[in-house]
């Protein structure tokens, strides 16, 4: 993706942003542009001061990613419910920073450790349970590959710690294109 559509996707999740705290009518997500036209999945995320703010995605869409970025914008901003009980207020928008990314199609892996620390994320399934985390995540914590799939099991799915090791966990692997920048210098 080139810059132009990355500042496009940026300023749209802003403008997103902005609008569902205010709640005010959200942007147009239009664009002529191939790669912003795309079916393929993204997860917004937004941080005050390193801070987790909100963070949702989707794998697959069935919309434009300018489309999902706005929905997925939106989702963050006012439907995380890990922060209901300390939402996002106006005074902190300018002290946002905005992350997008734009996800590869999963693959389901027989192998988890071929995972590449900071390229891939992970997807985990078991029966109902299910969890993710960015590729970005594990560098950001400094996690081994074992560290990675693990917390992902005991933290985000609700599996025990090693169920990434049993026959009966899916395990799929997906890379993402990652760029953000602070609401401000936008």
């Amino acid at each position: 993706m080139n810059d132009a559509n990355r500042r496009t996707l940026l300023k749209l999740a802003r403008d997103t942003v902005r609008a569902a705290i205010n709640n005010d009518k959200l942007p147009q997500a239009e664009s002529a542009e191939p790669d912003l036209n795309a079916n393929c999945g993204c997860f917004v995320t937004l941080k005050n001061n390193g801070r987790l703010r909100g963070c949702i995605g989707q794998f697959i869409s069935d919309c434009s990613l300018i489309e999902l970025v706005r929905e997925m914008a939106k989702a963050s901003a006012t439907g995380d419910m890990r922060f209901f009980a300390d939402p996002i207020c106006i005074g902190e928008l300018e002290k946002l920073d905005i992350e997008i990314s734009v996800l590869s199609p999963l693959k389901l892996t027989e192998n988890p450790l071929d995972l590449r620390l900071g390229i891939d994320g992970i997807y985990i399934k078991n029966g109902d349970a299910c969890g993710c985390f960015l590729p970005q995540v594990a560098t950001e914590a400094g996690w081994s590959k074992e560290e990675f799939l693990s917390y992902c099991c005991a933290h985000k799915a609700g599996l025990t710690a090693d169920a990434w090791k049993q026959p009966e966990t899916d395990v799929y692997l997906f890379t993402a294109e990652v760029f953000g920048q602070k609401f401000k210098k936008i």
